[in-house]
């Protein structure tokens, strides 16, 4: 990549639509409208116009905006070419890009350059990635949260108090002779513990909104014909698993993404846990426990026209001690008992039955409850693993200043780090990997 060339690329998705857009950003594209438009374009204005070849030919006609640098996405000029959504047309007019001087954008590298042209900070421009792979609603309002620079503000508050405690420091450090005591008299020691309880409420709202990002893998469990799959069938809203009263129906896994108060789960339906009766169950049954290690929840079904039973108890003895697990008590609708959540010594217990749906709602709201979630997306960020990552980072630096303060140059030098652990987030201190992995992901157009 090099900052002075003309790239150029498709923006919409392939295939064939009403509208196709093609993207074009760089210095100085004069020549590039010249070469493709039939009239002057004004500045920020739509102008329905031709678009033609080399010989003055017309390949389409439709809509031609440009947008003079810096006034941009990218920060350079920029033009766009709203026309049919044809492949053929589409690839016509990218082919008539490259003749004029383009060459064919990298991916995310629009995106990239409206970092490096600061335009977008490094979290606002993974909030665009993020609300296009958006999967619920409420991710989505999660990642036009982090686009519009509130995630980034909530981080920049924090960088901003940092430098102010740091300057206190090197004021102390630059004049200890002064009878001023500085980090005194700005009640230095209580800005910290702000900033701590600050920072441990961007983690905590981070951390929740990565939930909306990442989802959460949950399996199915418990002994055949206790109604695990019309339990999954409920939870999607659609007949995904065979449902009999012939123990062993389900002989694999069965996974369905579904939305539950706008948290991805990756739900898994497995097998039913006992002594293999053949081959094949007893590779079904070996997939279950394989899909029980990697979940980050289980959901144990229990025939509640039974109890609990010793069988019951050797499954759950077994089960990895990391796990969460909650019981679900099925099939009241065959007893007199009504649907309920008991949490008994921190185990969550739902009774309801599947073949009904009485109930079901009373599991959503507790399978949220497990994983820390909540049914509104208000105040969270769409946060990714190196966002969480920096939070901790800083989060055990202000600790270790907090336990520093007297020694003002260790208490100075673990404040710089938790800024620079910050800083990463919004793209201040950024290796170059780091943005390509980062851009990389992006589709060509964007």
């Amino acid at each position: 990549m090099k900052a002075g060339d003309i790239i150029a690329a498709v923006a919409t998705a392939p295939g064939r639509s009403g509208i196709g857009i093609i993207r074009v950003s760089g210095p100085h594209l004069g020549r590039i409208v010249d070469g493709l438009v039939a009239r002057p374009l004004p500045a920020r204005r739509a102008v329905l116009t031709e678009f033609r070849d080399g010989g003055g030919v017309t390949i389409d006609q439709g809509i031609a905006l440009f947008f003079p640098g810096p006034r941009s996405y990218t920060g350079e000029d920029v033009l766009e070419l709203h026309g049919h959504g044809g492949p053929v047309v589409l690839r016509m007019l990218l082919e008539r890009c490259l003749a004029l001087g383009a060459r064919v954008a990298a991916p995310g590298e629009f995106t990239r350059r409206a970092f490096l042209n600061a335009k977008l900070d490094l979290a606002q421009a993974e909030g665009v990635i993020d609300l296009i792979e958006a999967a619920t609603t409420q991710a989505a309002r999660c990642a036009v949260r982090s686009l519009s620079g509130e995630f980034s503000k909530q981080i920049q508050s924090l960088i901003s108090e940092l430098v102010g405690l740091r300057a206190l420091v090197e004021a102390t450090l630059d004049f200890p002779d002064e009878e001023i005591d500085f980090l005194k008299q700005a009640d230095a020691e209580a800005r910290l513990r702000g900033t701590r309880r600050q920072l441990e409420s961007v983690l905590a709202a981070a951390q929740q909104g990565s939930l909306l990002r990442e989802g959460i893998h949950i399996v199915l469990a418990g002994q055949p014909n206790v109604g695990k799959s019309s339990l999954l069938n409920r939870l999607a809203g659609q007949e995904l698993a065979i449902v009999t009263d012939i123990p062993g129906t389900t002989r694999d896994t069965i996974r369905q993404a579904i939305d539950v108060g706008g948290v991805p789960v990756h739900i898994i339906d497995t097998a039913g846990l006992r002594d293999p009766r053949d081959l094949v169950e007893k590779l079904g049954i070996g997939r279950a426990w394989t899909a029980i290690e990697e979940a980050d929840l289980m959901l144990f079904v229990i025939d509640a026209t039974q109890g609990e039973t010793s069988a019951d108890r050797q499954i759950l003895d077994r089960l990895p001690p990391a796990l969460s697990c909650v019981r679900v008590m099925n099939k009241i609708d065959l007893t007199s008992l009504p649907p309920r959540v008991d949490r008994v010594a921190g185990t969550t217990t739902v009774w309801l039955s599947a073949k009904t749906g009485v109930g079901i709602d009373l599991l959503r709201d507790a399978l949220l409850e497990s994983v820390g979630g909540h049914s509104t997306s208000e105040g969270l960020f769409l946060a990714r693993a190196r966002h969480l990552e920096a939070l901790k980072s800083a989060q055990h630096h202000l600790h270790q200043a907090d336990r520093r303060y007297g020694e003002l140059e260790l208490f100075a030098e673990e404040l710089r780090r938790a800024q620079e652990a910050l800083a990463v987030i919004v793209g201040e201190f950024t290796p170059d990997e780091l943005l390509g992995e980062i851009f990389s992901r992006f589709c060509i157009g964007k």
